[in-house]
């Protein structure tokens, strides 16, 4: 096999296309100190099989276009789905909004309940100093 690289996918926007980041670890020759460098290629992905985050293998071959010189060989290791929320939320109460909605005033009541409390003892606590 030609040259062949191990990389993340960082874009799936453009049809038959992936943009992938190869990060790499380099020594400075002068200061001996290690950096790390990113690359970016533009690859082939026929099937649109590759998604961001995937681990990919890619492969060099001819220009396909102007910047795409590459081509997907196989994708290593899936990337963790997303979870993505829904906008129409307002429309329906979650039940658990009811549910925190309901702490909070119980939280409130006995807040209210403890000062009340703490000010009786207060009055008594004034009313014996007196006597």
């Amino acid at each position: 096999m030609a040259h062949s690289l191990i990389g993340t996918v960082t874009s799936d926007k453009r049809d038959k296309t992936i943009t992938v980041s190869i990060v790499s670890r380099e020594t400075h020759p002068l200061y001996r100190k290690q950096y790390s460098k990113t690359r970016k290629y533009t690859a082939h992905d026929a099937k649109n099989e590759a998604k961001v985050g995937d681990r990919v293998e890619i492969a060099m071959t001819r220009p396909l276009s102007k910047t795409k010189a590459y081509t997907l060989v196989k994708v290593l290791e899936k990337a963790h789905s997303k979870v993505e929320l829904k906008e129409d939320v307002n429309e329906v109460e979650l039940p658990e909004k009811v549910g925190a909605d309901q702490k909070a005033k119980e939280m409130k009541a006995a807040e209210a309940e403890k000062a009340a409390k703490a000010e009786d003892k207060k009055a008594e606590s004034a009313e014996g100093e007196e006597a």
